[in-house]
């Protein structure tokens, strides 16, 4: 635990990270992710993966209870807690320095997680499934991630209809946002949705225009490591690459993001991620 109850993430372009973007390292404590389900569900396993992520470069660690993938069984916030509390409570212990969110839509999943010694909650609903995450945020001075998303946990991914794709993502994040700080939020992080009820092109399109979700003056995030759009990119719709085949494209698509203003990506993929943001924050120095 960083930044103690009171806790502002640095995600000014250009602060000492490279290339002006914190890495945030995806630590799934779940049985069924779609990446990385089933590797780290035990305490120890968890924190030995996070030392290896921190030792590559990671800035952030964001730890999840439960999969966003489609098909995903729902989660109780009882079994969520009994998940994450333990490994955010381990892990701020063993590495004080560490800078950790804890990936929930749950108010008292966030709350347990805060008082364990997480630094900042990340909301993939963007508050649409309980606007008291809000306060949880707010109570704790804890900066709020929240994702552009459309439907409930379990149908997230589901592709929905949009006539200008990032004009409808940025006003959903700027009502997301006021709803933020009317509730005593202190910093919200926005984050597009790379992957979840997009199609490829909208989601490339979503990477390109990043200068326009940053005109809600918040910093942005954006996930795309190993997404479904990266493989059907490097291969088809209907035959895309593996999920372990898809680091380069991940690569790609992240430096294009950065490169338009994205201040954090979040990966399952730290040290080539961390070498890659290196070069390319010495190549935009030179503009």
């Amino acid at each position: 635990m960083l930044g103690g109850d009171d806790y502002t993430l640095d995600c000014r372009p250009g602060s000492p990270e490279a290339a002006g973007a914190h890495v945030m390292g995806v630590l799934n404590v779940t049985p069924d992710s779609f990446s990385d389900g089933g590797q780290y569900v035990t305490v120890e396993k968890a924190l030995s993966r996070a030392a290896e992520m921190l030792s590559e470069g990671a800035s952030i660690i964001d730890v999840g209870g439960e999969s966003t993938r489609p098909g995903a069984d729902p989660v109780s916030k009882e079994d969520e807690r009994d998940r994450v509390v333990p490994v955010i409570d381990a892990l701020t212990d063993r590495f004080p320095e560490a800078v950790v969110s804890v990936d929930t839509y749950k108010p008292d999943v966030a709350r347990a997680s805060l008082a364990a010694g997480a630094d900042i909650v990340n909301d993939v609903t963007g508050l649409r499934h309980d606007p008291e995450m809000a306060a949880a945020a707010a109570d704790w001075k804890a900066p709020l991630m929240v994702m552009h998303s459309m439907g409930e946990p379990g149908d997230l991914t589901r592709p929905r209809e949009y006539d200008d794709v990032t004009a409808q993502v940025r006003d959903a994040l700027a009502r997301t946002v006021e709803t933020a700080e009317q509730a005593g939020v202190e910093q919200v992080i926005i984050d597009p949705g790379f992957g979840f009820g997009k199609s490829d092109a909208e989601n490339f399109r979503l990477l390109n225009e990043i200068d326009e979700l940053l005109t809600l003056n918040c910093p942005v995030l954006v996930g795309v490591s190993r997404k479904s759009t990266i493989g059907a990119t490097l291969g088809t719709p209907d035959d895309p690459a593996p999920v372990d085949e898809r680091l380069f494209g991940s690569l790609g698509a992240t430096a294009a993001a950065v490169a338009r203003g994205a201040t954090i990506v979040r990966t399952h993929d730290i040290a080539p991620t961390v070498e890659m943001l290196k070069v390319l924050g010495v190549t935009l120095r030179q503009r």
